[in-house]
């Protein structure tokens, strides 16, 4: 049997509006963006690396760091754009068996855990394959209890962990999200879906000023998290 192709493909977006050009933003000098493109290369599992955005200026970027650059329509970057579509319109320009699309945007995640998750995912034989962070500890929605009840107390290391889904790190079989969105439905979570634990800090997520700010106090004390 063939190896699967697989393509890294990291989303930016220059319009970020609660933390501005966050994907040119730094950590200990270096872009988001570039951690990221860094990062999937030096995981050593992808058969390329794509920039997927809007601007231009990521296109130099791209070029500097010797990876690949798409550009997607305008369309596809406002604020009431979804991944839904602009995955699409990536897939079908570039031709994949499994597309993985790895968030500048959790800077913490590192090569060796993309590397893992890619591994799991094509092992897992799954069509969705989601990073969350497993949180042990008593969840509720809208005050109604998910994991825990209200007539006994329970030990938290007893209970049944919730999966916080981060975005970290994401995969789809191509041919499931393609048929999927082709046919009307949510090709996010299209087939078979898995997920895949990570730790607190690779499920980081960078959103405003003060993420960047804890995210830098993190590196500053396990800087071997940096790639």
């Amino acid at each position: 049997m063939d190896k699967p192709s697989v393509l890294a493909m990291i989303p930016a977006r220059m319009g970020s509006q609660r933390l501005k050009k966050k994907n040119l933003r730094e950590l200990d000098g270096v872009p988001l963006l570039t951690r990221a493109i860094r990062k999937s290369l030096a995981a050593g599992c992808f058969d390329a690396v794509w920039i997927n955005s809007e601007h231009p200026d990521f296109g130099a970027i791209a070029a500097a760091e010797g990876v690949h650059f798409h550009r997607r329509p305008e369309a596809l970057a406002s604020n009431t754009a979804t991944s839904e579509d602009f995955v699409q319109e990536f897939l079908a320009a570039h031709p994949c068996d499994y597309l993985v699309q790895v968030h500048s945007i959790a800077p913490l995640l590192t090569a060796a855990q993309v590397a893992a998750f890619v591994a799991a995912m094509l092992q897992s034989g799954k069509d969705v394959f989601l990073s969350a962070v497993n949180e042990q500890i008593e969840c509720a929605i809208n005050g109604r209890p998910i994991n825990f009840r209200y007539d006994r107390k329970t030990n938290s290391q007893e209970l049944e962990p919730v999966q916080r889904i981060t975005w970290s790190i994401t995969g789809w079989r191509a041919a499931s999200y393609l048929a999927a969105y082709a046919a009307g439905k949510c090709a996010t979570y299209a087939g078979d879906v898995g997920y895949w634990p990570i730790d607190r800090a690779a499920g980081h997520i960078i959103k405003t000023e003060e993420d960047l700010r804890f995210a830098q106090a993190f590196l500053d004390a396990f800087p071997e998290r940096g790639i």
